[in-house]
């Protein structure tokens, strides 16, 4: 796997599921954290920058797109990577898929800016912390 990309497993558990049986469609939205929490853990020189909390890496629009059920039990692998860098923000791409089978349950892509917050405002991406990310970037595929 390219070394841009993050993987992370989780299984999907009772506490995961809705009325009917399937995973709850918000609680993707936390197996996509998770996914990002994943990414820096696998990156430490990236991490550090974020580490005092300032600046804060901000979600500014998150678009999803499901595409199967999950069911309890179910080996999911989230994977992430960082799919474009612009001045003001960038996006980050995550797949979900079934281990099992590799099919697709969902994917997504969160957009997110650099904040200051002692200065509450959002900051350009730029110096060491664009040089980090910058050889991080795949673009997500057609």
């Amino acid at each position: 796997m390219d070394n841009r990309i993050s993987r992370v497993t989780l299984r999907v558990r009772g506490y995961h599921l809705d009325g009917y049986g399937h995973v709850n469609n918000a609680r993707y939205l936390e197996f996509l954290e998770e996914g990002r929490w994943g990414y820096f853990d696998d990156r430490p020189e990236l991490a550090r920058h974020f580490a005092s909390g300032n600046p804060a890496l901000v979600a500014v629009n998150l678009n999803i797109n499901y595409r199967q059920a999950a069911v309890g039990g179910d080996d999911l692998e989230v994977l992430t990577r960082v799919a474009e860098l612009g001045h003001r923000s960038a996006r980050i791409h995550h797949e979900i898929r079934r281990i099992g089978d590799g099919q697709p349950i969902a994917d997504a892509d969160l957009t997110f800016v650099l904040f200051d917050v002692r200065n509450q405002q959002s900051m350009p991406i730029e110096g060491e912390i664009r040089q980090a990310l910058e050889p991080l970037v795949l673009p997500k595929e057609a």
